[in-house]
């Protein structure tokens, strides 16, 4: 079984920082692609950030410049950090994975953790 459990939500005043992590675990044979995504009240979920096992990182073009993503393929662990935060940046942040599990060979798949809540007081 394959988990994804983040952390580094919370309460944080408008032009605060806050740091997310989500770490894999379970059986886990590879991790390709890892990223955020994440959903505000009333509104469709979205893409924040992605990064590849290698290669380019893709942000939501109105996030360039104060979020950073970054992974520790040592810890299958990614991380989301959030830097300016805005109260508009008020969501519930998911973390995405695409895992191919040692049970099932050949055959990656999506992967989400519960959500963590981040909310930007003005």
């Amino acid at each position: 079984q394959v988990q994804l459990v983040e952390s580094g939500g919370g309460l944080v005043q408008a032009g605060g920082s806050l740091r997310l992590s989500c770490a894999a675990s379970g059986n886990i044979f590879s991790i390709n692609a890892m990223g955020w995504y994440r959903q505000a009240p009333g509104k469709q979920r979205e893409l924040v950030a992605t990064i590849p096992s290698g290669g380019i990182t893709t942000y939501a073009d109105s996030l360039k410049g104060r979020f950073t993503i970054s992974r520790d393929n040592a810890k299958n662990t990614v991380y989301l950090q959030m830097n300016s935060l805005e109260p508009e940046d008020t969501a519930v942040y998911y973390c995405n994975a695409r895992i191919t599990a040692r049970s099932v060979p050949f055959m990656p798949r999506d992967y989400w953790g519960q959500g963590t809540q981040v909310t930007v007081s003005s």
